[in-house]
């Protein structure tokens, strides 16, 4: 399983060391000794997972986690140091890093962790591109009978027969590509391809050339031609999720698309001609990006032909149960948990709670809780703290890190002592995982 790696280190001994040992796995493997190198390296190719060292000359490891993970999502950060501060690691994994280790300690780690972190970006860069041959959902698949989501119906069932390019607005988690797909599914080209892609998931290099796609030799590594996901969605409908993520270049492409259903592929010299149908949605108020010279006002125009704006969950509150309800049936069937159901004390804390990860956030709090519950009742206990702390007459004298620490147990129980799958499941880093299981004497 190749993948490009990229090391950022001062010590030219240690990168070089690290540099021979990971080549030696079939890695492709960049050096860079500070991190603005290091910067200019991820802006120019793409990197699977970056090895960097904490203390460099011009910055920190920490910091440089949070800043790689705003600008390249999908690219995993390992940290590695000489010393092992604790809070640093901590840290770290709270600014996305994938993991933090010791120089030296860890060095028969570094490989395994490679591999791991190397499989998660390929899984998401795989979620980040979705083709159908037909919608997955209808609106009968939308579940909700409050008047905004009705509303929300309404619109997008009239505005789907026709070939009007939808702008769908929202907070993250609140259904947009389920609405996306419903139109489609709903359209005359419902027969057609439906191809999806999160713009926020890709460099700009890698989703020009995933959108258009590119010719052999375009670039290095280029060895054959690749079919961009405009073409595949020929016919049938492309769906551009967090379209304000696209850069200007980017958008100019996409703005001739729109006007004369053609573009030219990355080392083409000519025009490749598409008939498609146009959907995006973004959390972003692109009006106000217009106003800030970051959004092309001519596609803002273009996109912004019928807008539907989806409301946050926090809104609709009174959807919540049967929101739980639907979750909770498919838990069940996938846990073997027949039956599966929520104690009303739970219920009145997810009613209470704001949703600002909205609908996507209570589908991963209940997969969670369900995994949690040893019988077939969600109770207060599984929810999550920050949840259970609402009403502190539930969660009793129970301090935080008591609740933790049983949460990990939980976890642990249901994947069967792998501290792999556990850490993955709480969504730490394994070595955090192995901290806390020493710190609150958790049995190996």
């Amino acid at each position: 399983m190749p993948g490009n790696i990229l090391i950022i280190d001062d010590e030219e001994q240690l990168r070089k060391l690290l540099s021979r040992i990971i080549s030696l796995e079939g890695f492709t493997v960049e050096q860079a000794d500070s991190l603005k190198s290091g910067f200019n390296i991820l802006d120019k190719k793409e990197i699977d997972v970056v090895l960097c060292d904490v203390r460099l000359p011009d910055g920190n490891g920490v910091d440089f986690v949070k800043q790689s993970k705003s600008r390249y999502p999908l690219t995993e950060v390992i940290l590695l140091t000489a010393y092992g501060n604790i809070p640093d690691g901590v840290q770290a994994i709270k600014n996305g890093g994938f993991d933090y280790i010791t120089k030296g300690n860890d060095n028969d780690r570094i490989v395994p962790l490679l591999y791991q972190a190397l499989d998660k970006v390929k899984a998401q860069r795989k979620a980040a591109v979705k083709i159908k041959d037909k919608g997955a959902y209808d609106f009968s698949d939308i579940i909700g009978h409050s008047p905004a989501i009705k509303e929300a119906i309404l619109l997008a069932r009239k505005i789907a027969p026709t070939d009007t390019t939808v702008l769908l607005l929202g907070e993250t988690g609140t259904g947009k590509e389920v609405f996306a797909n419903a139109i489609h599914a709903n359209s005359r080209r419902c027969g057609k391809p439906f191809v999806a892609i999160n713009c926020s998931a890709f460099t700009k290099e890698l989703l020009e050339g995933e959108l258009f796609g590119h010719k052999a030799g375009a670039y290095t590594g280029a060895q054959k031609d690749k079919m961009g996901l405009i073409e595949l969605a020929h016919e049938g409908t492309l769906f551009l999720d967090e379209v304000g993520e696209l850069n200007m270049e980017v958008q100019s492409k996409l703005l001739r698309v729109i006007e004369n259903s053609q573009f030219i592929k990355l080392g083409d010299v000519k025009t490749t001609q598409v008939d498609i149908r146009l959907i995006t949605a973004t959390n972003r108020d692109l009006a106000v990006m217009v106003e800030t010279g970051t959004f092309r006002g001519d596609l803002y125009y273009r996109l912004n032909v019928f807008s539907l704006s989806l409301p946050p969950l926090r809104d609709h509150i009174e959807d919540l149960p049967e929101l739980a309800e639907h979750f909770l049936s498919h838990n069940a069937k996938k846990e073997n948990k027949p039956g599966l159901h929520i104690h009303k004390d739970a219920l009145k804390l997810l009613k209470e709670y704001p949703w600002k990860g909205n609908i996507r956030e209570l589908r991963n709090v209940l997969e969670r809780a369900s995994v949690l519950t040893d019988g077939n009742e969600i109770l207060p206990e599984h929810l999550p703290y920050a949840i259970q702390k609402q009403d502190q007459s539930i969660t009793g004298n129970l301090s935080l890190n008591q609740v933790e620490k049983t949460h990990i147990e939980k976890v642990l129980q249901h994947t069967h002592g792998n501290k792999t799958r556990a850490a993955e499941s709480l969504g730490i880093g394994l070595t955090t995982l192995y901290r806390k299981m020493e710190e609150y004497h958790i049995n190996k």
